[in-house]
């Protein structure tokens, strides 16, 4: 499954092991171990070896990509003292060399590039792009789609790309709601353009941010005539401006034949919740107010001894003499009922019937305790998604106390086309990205699940109070101007010219220190760095060259388009299969060989490599594609149908415009 650098999507479970993983470790090894036998030194062995193992490590999710980097930077690091016992006359790499990453320009670049995103956030500029983009499309589709997918095309050629499409899920569903598009036909188009947005500049996305740095490493092993030139900032634009234009044009003219039309717009204006709810999920609930009476067998039982077997949920309560609980620190499953206590349950009303029946409870024909506080001005139903990289991942509702913690009471879970909700169990089930939480909750606290890295929350047209900060879009914008000024026009290193925008954000107001910390995705961080000294030893060991020498001695004698359009091919099969900054430090350093050997320009097939590992439109494993899945209510043959035929234009164009510029 393939895994962004800029966010993980999954939380792999040590110690349980797939059929599928095994046998994937038996073919895995068997493949070792006839590499072993026909490299040319016992130095290539060993790095082929760790390739083989690291491959199978991002592919299968034995454990957590960053884990497994990790890992291999330590096992690369332990060679040093097992060299003699691995027949080695020194380590792969140098132990002095091993924690390089960490300080690397591309890791450094990446954290600024996170902040300032974060910092352009606070500011609720978001909202007021989406207000724009409404003023001048108006509600047809044929004009929205083409000024999303732009600027957010734009957004993501300075930012990661699942960052810009977490940024912009709330500003579609505002538009959604507004203009009565469903959101699944505007979220692919501005998901796809996301991710093709981050090749229109060399900090758009992990692999370009990190190429420079890669191609610094493989000149370490390259005469002096052949030595590779870094790339600018924008020398990229023409290729990537391009495909957002195909991107663009393609949904544009193919968008009524390609694209689904689901009804799950997630946006509860202008509709009562429940039967926003209804009409989605196609569940009928409601909520009620119940009474405990005297002598209920209901007494002294839990929450958690009745919502699943009842299929109810209780948002709120109340005893007598006191005030309604509702929201975090009030309701958890441990929560003991007591004669006379008051229940707001969400249910549909046939099991709502079959709960009062059975405990012999007293219905009240209206709110009245809770009239207030789950009015539609302060409570309703709003849709939330797991985000690739939350902490969540892996846990369940019931790991987390979810509604105690957060004041979100879970009432439905959509994943992969399927709404589960109370009484299957949904609380018991880890979560994956992508998945979309259907919840009741306090607006409040919901405005707070806003600034929560954990959660994207969907529902954007609720009554809140004013966006925060947007007194310092100034600021913001100043400094970041001054952070693209010095990139632009200056020859300071690229991540001084960012982390000056950065501190700039902070010093001024615009974040404080904590909100930047939490603003790093610290998972990427770790995965950068670790994968370096990987693609160090690669090189220096002359694993890339032997490597490149196999493939050409099977494509060497085609043109050299055709050998560039091979490793473009397979870049974009490393990409569905594993993190695309880990296939950019394995071809990388291939790619620059198969180039010289071959008589083509390594650095253009460096760039081909970095720009390949943004194909990802096949299947929804990209994590800008898990992102977008739930809340328009796509299924995989949707990726498969719009997304193969993308993938294909993305290959042309692309190397049509690298051929034609480089």
């Amino acid at each position: 499954m393939n895994k962004l650098a800029d966010e993980e999507q999954t939380i792999a479970h040590p110690g349980i092991f797939s059929r599928k993983q095994i046998i994937a470790a038996v073919i895995f090894t068997l493949i070792a171990f006839y590499m072993a036998g026909a490299v040319p030194t016992i130095e290539v062995a060993w790095v082929s070896a760790i390739l083989i193992l690291t491959i199978y490590l991002f592919a299968f999710e034995i454990v957590g990509v960053d884990v497994a980097a990790a890992s291999v930077m330590v096992l690369l690091g332990l060679t040093s003292l097992l060299a003699p016992v691995m027949g080695l006359e020194q380590g792969l790499v140098d132990n002095k060399h091993l924690f390089d990453g960490f300080s690397s320009n591309a890791v450094i670049s990446i954290i600024a590039v996170m902040i300032i995103g974060a910092g352009l956030d606070k500011t609720g500029i978001m909202s007021k792009v989406a207000g724009f983009i409404l003023e001048i499309g108006g509600t047809t589709e044929s004009r929205i789609i083409p000024i999303i997918s732009a600027t957010v095309g734009f957004i993501s050629s300075f930012m990661q790309n699942v960052g810009a499409a977490a940024l912009f899920l709330p500003v579609v569903s505002r538009i959604s709601a507004r203009s009565g598009l469903p959101m699944s036909r505007l979220l692919m188009p501005m998901g796809f353009c996301a991710i093709l947005g981050g090749t229109m500049t060399m900090v758009g996305s992990s692999p370009l941010i990190l190429l420079n740095d890669l191609i610094l490493t493989s000149n370490q092993a390259l005469p002096a005539d052949q030595q590779m030139k870094t790339w600018g900032l924008f020398s990229v634009t023409p290729v990537g401006a391009a495909l957002v234009i195909t991107g663009i044009a393609y949904f544009v003219l193919a968008g009524r034949f390609v694209l689904p039309k689901t009804i799950s717009e997630s946006s509860t204006t202008g509709t009562d919740p429940m039967q926003y709810f209804h009409d989605v999920y196609g569940v009928n609930f409601q909520i009620s107010e119940l009474v405990v009476k005297e002598k209920s067998e209901l007494i002294g039982k839990t929450l958690d001894d009745i919502e699943t077997t009842y299929r109810i949920r209780v948002i709120a309560n109340k005893q007598a003499g006191e005030e309604p609980r509702v929201g975090p620190g009030t309701l958890a499953r441990d929560t003991e009922i007591t004669e006379g206590m008051i229940l707001g349950v969400v249910a549909d009303p046939k099991d709502l019937e079959q709960f009062i029946k059975k405990y012999d409870l007293k219905k009240r024909g209206q709110l009245r305790s809770f009239a207030e506080s789950l009015s539609p001005k302060k409570a309703g139903i709003a849709e939330v998604v797991i985000p690739p990289g939350s902490s969540l991942i892996g846990k369940s509702a019931r790991d987390v106390w979810m509604r105690k913690t957060y004041g979100l009471a879970m009432i439905g879970l959509h994943r992969d086309g399927v709404t589960m909700r109370e009484g299957d169990d949904i609380r018991n089930m880890p979560f994956h990205a992508g998945d979309t939480l259907v919840v009741h909750t306090a607006w409040n606290a919901l405005e707070r699940i806003e600034k929560n890295r954990d959660f994207v929350v969907v529902t954007t047209e609720y009554p809140r109070e004013e966006e925060e900060r947007s007194h310092k879009i100034l600021p913001a914008a100043v400094f970041f101007g001054i952070a693209l000024f010095m990139v632009l026009f200056t020859d300071i290193r690229l991540s001084v010219a960012l982390l000056t925008g950065a501190i700039g954000m902070i010093l001024s107001g615009v974040l404080n220190i904590e909100e930047a910390y939490e603003a790093v995705s610290w998972k990427t961080v770790f995965l950068l760095a670790s994968l370096i000294p990987l693609g160090l030893a690669v090189e220096t060991t002359g694993t890339a060259k032997w490597i490149a020498e196999q493939v050409l001695s099977v494509v060497g004698d085609m043109p050299i388009w055709v050998i560039q359009l091979a490793v473009a091919a397979l870049s974009t099969f490393f990409t569905l299969v594993m993190s695309n900054v880990g296939a950019t430090v394995l071809l990388v350093p291939l790619a620059v060989n198969i180039a010289i050997g071959a008589g083509g320009n390594p650095a253009v097939f460096a760039l081909t490599v970095a720009i390949a590992t943004s194909n990802s439109f096949l299947i929804p494993t990209h994590q800008v594609n898990a992102l977008i899945m739930g809340p328009a209510g796509y299924r995989v043959p949707d990726f498969m149908k719009a997304g193969g035929i993308m993938t294909v234009l993305f290959l042309a164009v692309m190397m049509i415009m690298m051929n034609i510029v480089f």
